[in-house]
């Protein structure tokens, strides 16, 4: 091998060593302050592989946040209830009836646990809106909401005119009601509950893909987990949202 060949490889060798000593410690500095992109990319994957969001979002129409109907109506008390007696409360909405044989049972047995775990609590409360105001006067409703022991004085069991009640239903919630003959019970409803802020405002989570529920299912209890027909039950969840809005 000629003198020019070792010198050449010396040359190499000699740049390799400076290298090293220049930039080695610099990367081991990086890695030592997690400043890396492999960090970084890890950091990434995981966000970006969340199941579920925990943020609570505004149900929106047409880019503007939906809000809880201007409504007045007649209390188990005789007294008039509207949605500004609210304001300021974390409260559900139900639309239910007295003389219901099938789901109503289940969402105010499902309603009185959820009021329960927040027994006390000035800021949270629960309307309960009646279909069939024909029948259920102040009088009846009040047997009823004795019969299922609510104390609770934000709990309000309103009636008043038939029509209004299905406008703020069906249009002012999109909450499906209807009078029907050929049904069991006379009347059809959805058996969903839906979540006011304190601001009034109409809040919901996030399923696993994204999208807002808008409403929980009211008919499932906590202790069923799943039916046998696969529907799973949101009153847990809904007692964590609910927690999340009294503390907003």
């Amino acid at each position: 091998m000629s003198k020019k060949t070792n010198y050449s490889y010396i040359g190499v060798s000699f740049i390799i060593l400076v290298f090293g000593i220049i930039f080695i410690p610099r990367i081991i500095d990086r890695i030592s302050n997690d400043d890396i992109s492999r960090q970084e990319s890890r950091t990434n994957f995981a966000d970006n592989n969340k199941t579920e969001s925990t943020d609570l979002i505004f149900i929106e129409n047409n880019g503007e946040k939906r809000k809880v109907p201007t409504f007045s109506f007649i209390n188990q008390d005789g007294k008039t209830i509207t949605n500004q007696d609210y304001i300021g409360k974390v409260y559900l909405v139900e639309f239910f009836f007295t003389t219901c044989p099938t789901i109503c049972p289940k969402m105010n047995a499902n309603l009185v646990q959820i009021e329960s775990t927040f027994q006390g609590l000035d800021n949270f409360g629960v309307a309960s809106f009646t279909i069939n105001p024909e029948y259920d006067t102040p009088e009846i409703l009040k047997n009823y909401a004795e019969h299922y022991g609510i104390s609770n004085p934000n709990w309000h069991f309103l009636t008043g005119e038939q029509e209004d009640i299905y406008k703020l239903a069906n249009e002012g919630f999109y909450i499906y009601t209807a009078e029907n003959k050929d049904v069991e019970g006379g009347f059809e409803h959805s058996g969903n509950f839906a979540l006011i802020d304190k601001n009034g405002f109409i809040r919901s989570r996030k399923d696993e893909f994204g999208n807002p529920i808008i409403y929980y299912r009211g008919i499932v209890s906590e202790e069923e987990r799943v039916t046998d027909e696969g529907v799973k039950e949101q009153i847990s969840a809904l007692k964590e949202d609910i927690k999340i809005l009294l503390n907003e």
